[in-house]
């Protein structure tokens, strides 16, 4: 059983897989991570961290487990990894197109994870990453046009915008929703042009959002993250 801790800068992820299947899933604070280590059996650990993980490693620590692995640039991973600058490769990023791979092996595909920022991140039928693109999230560009001018008003997202604002609201809905689905659209053009039969999925918080709005041929999976720390976890305990 394999144990899969993502920790981020509000709250901490947690899943079980049997190999390749998902168990069970939860997120909170640390009482509730000991809670479901309590309530759980495990043998395997991996802890992806944004921020400083001690206090979840020390509570591991506390328990019997084989193997426990911190996610770093030193980690063995089932992709040939060519990022120029892999120390500064964010996890989730590394775990997205490793997991899009496990869901569609020997195909081109393209990981857009639509959260905070937008990551793009492109893995290649030879299991080959380059890199990708990082772009303002859709609740940041919100709050952006709100701090940085004196009058327009904070606008909260919503699907099935017009084109043409007939007010503020809807000119910054419309600015800010119909642009970002024409660049994401735009995105995909261009990966379709360098890698073929594209393969798209979309995960992270506005996933369900912009696929109401997309036109174009994509698969929505939320776990892909954990999904990718899993197969990180299973390369190193079977190796």
């Amino acid at each position: 059983m394999n144990l899969i801790i993502d920790i981020g800068n509000t709250f901490i992820k947690f899943a079980l897989f049997q190999e390749q299947t998902l168990l069970v899933k939860g997120k909170g604070d640390l009482s509730d991570l000991k809670s479901f280590l309590d309530n759980n059996t495990f043998e395997n650990v991996i802890i992806s961290s944004v921020v400083e993980g001690n206090e979840v490693k020390k509570m591991i620590d506390s328990y019997s487990v084989k193997k426990m692995i911190e996610l770093s640039n030193e980690t063995k991973i089932p992709i040939d990894n060519k990022y120029k600058t892999p120390q500064t490769l964010g996890d989730d990023r590394l775990a997205n197109v490793i997991g899009a791979r496990s869901l569609f092996p020997k195909k081109n595909v393209l990981v857009i994870d639509a959260g905070t920022c937008i990551k793009f991140d492109a893995i290649s039928s030879k299991a080959q990453y380059f890199g990708g693109a990082i772009s303002p999230g859709l609740v940041m560009r919100f709050k952006a046009l709100e701090y940085f001018t004196g009058k327009l008003p904070l606008v909260e997202p919503k699907n099935g915008i017009e084109l043409i604002g007939d007010s503020s609201d809807n000119s910054i809905l419309s600015g800010v929703v119909n642009g970002t689905v024409a660049e994401i659209e735009g995105v995909i053009n261009q990966y379709s042009q360098v890698y073929e039969n594209l393969t798209v999925i979309f995960t992270g918080g506005d996933a369900s959002f912009f696929d109401k709005e997309l036109k174009s041929n994509i698969f929505v999976e939320q776990n892909l993250t954990l999904i990718g720390l899993n197969e990180i976890l299973l390369y190193n305990t079977r190796a």
